[in-house]
Formats: structure tokens, sequence, C-alpha cells
């Protein structure tokens, strides 16, 4: 039997579990909107009485500003989240070999969001020779800067030892050869670090332990790739092994898998400190922070994940013999996502009836899948709220859809929005700050949105809206 085209979000009738209908269609659940986000709900103005509001500003003073759809980022939240990862990781590590906050600029970055990260004192990892550019232009020093990524190009490494970036993080046994050659012919000794595939995988409360050596990160533990690095990197005179490094998955919940991840690492490091007669003096635990997209999702904060990571990695360099590793962890979602919305308009509205009666409303916007692409492509889930009025309809379950030529283009499966929502009504989606600038693109030749940063009462543009000029800049017969 082949399968439906959009695969699992193909429309298929009742709400999910965790999705309860609401008392209060037009309330907002505060774990999941930006900090300074709130509705009105008794003003004097009854104009104002239900309108979302985000670092000072109403969303139709946003959308009269910049239009929709529009990426707006509550500049107080993000830097308050940087903030906290920094100072709680400071502090459960104090007593140990310390820990630094890398920002994962894959999730979201902007040279005036690698700005804000440069004042707040942050590090930033970078995968790419573009990240890299943008961070320095934002004022990231180079030695805050880590370089990840699986297939490095001779350019992007010869930048980056050029510049004397903090850290490269080699990925595979031919990475250490190529890394080492740029080195040689450019003077360079450049301290590295080994990603280490150690067979777990963590996906929200679940870990398992088998069939993850299977994918394209990483050099396996299991068989024998890591330790074969390591003697690489050791043969190599121009290379100076700082520690080892794993990523073990995204939007991890607790810190239980990081128990088995740690365990792991710990005895992996002092394999390698035994056969080698040396200590590595870091640790890297890479990120992977979840962050609530919906009701259903509960993530630990800052402080539960630091004092946990910290606890755990005593106890195994205890276990061990060895000393602790100083550690750094590389929170992006974390950061960005909360911080985030994405403003849209809606247009069509229609009505589906599906078998067995059940009705589910189908609320078009004026974006989709080319500006938030992951419930396409993961099957997210996210959130949404009627934002430019109050509405006293009663509670319709709905799904959010986009203008895409795809039956895909989903952007929230499902939603409780008031039955009277209608063309021209704002449209919030929550949790948008990060992977969605990062993942967009111009499929079905749309015009990406901007980016924009609000706090007390003020706008900023920090990615202008393309124009079509740009969509047609490369276009040589335009």
């Amino acid at each position: 039997m082949s399968s439906h085209e959009a695969g699992s979000l193909h429309a298929q009738g009742q709400a999910p579990a965790w999705l309860e209908v609401p008392e209060d269609v037009n309330a907002l659940l505060t774990p999941i909107w930006p900090a300074t986000a709130f509705k009105p709900d008794q003003v004097g103005d009854a104009a104002a009485k239900g309108v979302l509001q985000v670092g000072g500003l109403t969303v139709a003073q946003i959308a009269e500003q910049v239009g929709t759809p529009a990426y707006v980022i509550d500049e107080t939240d993000f830097r308050s989240r940087a903030q906290a990862f920094a100072a709680e990781f400071e502090r459960a590590f104090a007593h140990l070999a310390g820990a630094h906050v890398h920002y994962a600029a894959k999730s979201l970055i902007t040279v005036g969001i690698a700005g804000w990260l440069a004042q707040d004192g942050l590090a930033v990892d970078v995968c790419s020779g573009g990240e890299l550019e943008i961070v320095l232009r934002g004022g990231i020093l180079p030695q805050r800067i880590t370089f990840h990524g699986s297939n490095k190009s001779d350019e992007e490494l010869a930048q980056a030892m050029d510049l004397g970036v903090d850290l490269i993080v080699i990925d595979s046994l031919a990475e250490i050869d190529q890394v080492a050659r740029l080195a040689a012919a450019g003077g360079w000794e450049p301290p590295v670090m080994l990603r280490c595939s150690i067979g777990i995988e963590a996906h929200t409360h679940e870990f398992i332990a088998t069939s993850h050596e299977d994918q394209k990160f990483g050099l396996s533990v299991a068989d024998g790739s890591a330790m074969a690095g390591v003697r690489r990197v050791l043969e190599h005179p121009a290379l100076r092994l700082r520690g080892i490094h794993t990523h073990i998955g995204s939007q991890i919940f607790d810190t239980e898998a990081f128990r088995h991840a740690i365990s792991r690492m710990a005895r992996l490091t002092a394999q390698i400190e035994r056969e080698h007669d040396l200590v590595l003096p870091e640790l890297g635990l890479g990120g992977g922070f979840g962050v609530p997209y919906t009701t259903g999702h509960d993530p630990a904060g800052p402080a539960e994940i630091a004092d946990g990571m910290a606890g755990y990695l005593e106890r195994e360099c205890r276990a061990e013999g060895i000393a602790v590793p100083h550690v750094t962890v590389e929170p992006g979602r974390a950061i960005a996502g909360p911080a985030g919305i994405t403003l849209y308009t809606v247009g069509t509205v229609k009505p589906v009836t599906l078998d067995g009666g059940f009705t589910r409303l189908y609320v078009s916007v004026d974006g989709g899948m080319s500006d938030n692409i992951r419930t396409a492509l993961y099957g997210a889930d996210y959130s949404a709220t009627l934002a430019s009025r109050y509405s006293t309809a009663p509670p319709q379950l709905a799904r959010v859809v986009g203008k895409h030529c795809e039956s895909g283009d989903i952007v929230v499966k499902d939603e409780y929005l008031p039955a009277d929502i209608a063309a021209g009504d704002l449209l919030a989606v929550p949790v948008t700050g990060a992977y969605c600038h990062s993942m967009s693109s111009n499929y079905n030749a749309i015009r990406r949105p901007p980016i924009v940063s609000v706090k007390d009462g003020l706008l900023t543009v920090l990615v202008r809206r393309e124009s079509m000029d740009d969509l047609l800049a490369r276009d040589l017969y335009a």
C-alpha cells in the first residue's frame, strides 16, 4: 500500500490526547509564549481586549510596520534565556573545572543577534563558513567560536585556523588528515576535539541503545573509530587534542539521557588518558535541550539541566579515577525557540467534513512550509492563537495550513481556534525562534519573511523581507 504524500500529517480525525478543549479560546498559555507576551483581559479600550502584545507592541502595530508573515523575536526573552544558561552552568560547575555555554548558531543567527551574544559574553558554535562570517560581523571574537560540521571544506577550515577559532570539532578520520594537512601548510596548531558516536540517541524522554551508529555524525566508539581517531590526531604534531565531544539528540526534556551519555564519555575519556598517558582538559556534551512547543511538553530548565549534568559528571569521573574536565554545552533551540513567534494573516477558512461526521476547520495563512518546514519535515507540533481581536465564539478544532502547493504544507496540525476566525485576522504561532528562519526557503517563489526584534515598545528590523529583486538576483535571465 502506498502512503499519502503528506505522510503522518494527512487528516486523521480527532484531536491528540494532550490537546484539551480550552475554557477560554482567547487565553495564552504562558509557558509557550515569550516573556513579554500577553493579551489584555479587561481594559478601558474594548478594542484592545484580547489583542496580543509582545515587547510592548501590539501585533497590529508590528504588522503595520513590516507586514506578514513576519518572525518576531522578543529581545528581552532571548537575552534572559541566554544569560540564564550561562549563569546556571557557571554556578553548577564552579566547584569542578568550570563550564561554558556555546550558543548553537544553526538554530537562529543574524548579525544583530550575534551582537547580543557578544555583549552578553556567550561563545558560539558554527557549522559553516556562512555562519562564521555572520557571527564575526556581529562582534564574536574568534577565540569564542567553535567550528562544527560533518563535511567542512578546505576553505572553511583554513579560514577558521587562520582566524584562530577556539576549537575545531573533527567529525571523521578523513577530516583529521584534512585538518593536519592544512595546518602544516599554514603553520597553524589548531586545538581540536573528536566528535564521538556513543550509542545513545535521545528523543524527549526516551533513549535507545541500539542502531545509532548508522548516521553521518561522529566517530563510532563501537567499531573502534573513536580510538583510532585519537591515535591519528596524536600522530600529527600540528594538532592539539583538547578532548572529546558528543551530541545525543534534540528536544531532550530531562537529564536522564545525559546521565547515560556522561557515563560513556567519562569511560571513554579515562580509556584515552590511560592508553596515551595524557589528560584531556575538556569535554563537549552538545545541546538538544527541549522547549515547550505545546501544552504536552514539560522540559527541564537551565538550573535543573546544569545541576543534573554537573552531578552526573562528578560522580562518573570519580568512579573512573580521572579529573573532571571543563565542560562545554551548546543550547540553541532552548534560547531562541521560545523567544520567537511568527505572525500571519489569515486568508481562506474552510471547514472540511471527514469520515464519521467529524469536521476540521482548515485555516490558511499567508506563509507556510517556506517559513516553517518543521511540521512537514519532522511532524513537529505547534500551537497558535487568534492575535488581533477578542472572540466570543466557541472553540473549533482547526488545522493551520500554508499557501504552498503541497498537501503537507501544514504549520499547526491541531489547535482549538475561535469558530469565527476569518480572513484578515492575525494569527500568531509561538516557539518559532529556532529552525524556522534557519531552514526557510523560496518554495513556490515565495519571498522570505523579515526578522524583527521588539523591546520596550520599539521594533528593530534585524533582517528585512526579501524583495522580488532579491528573489531574481541570481537568475541570469531575469
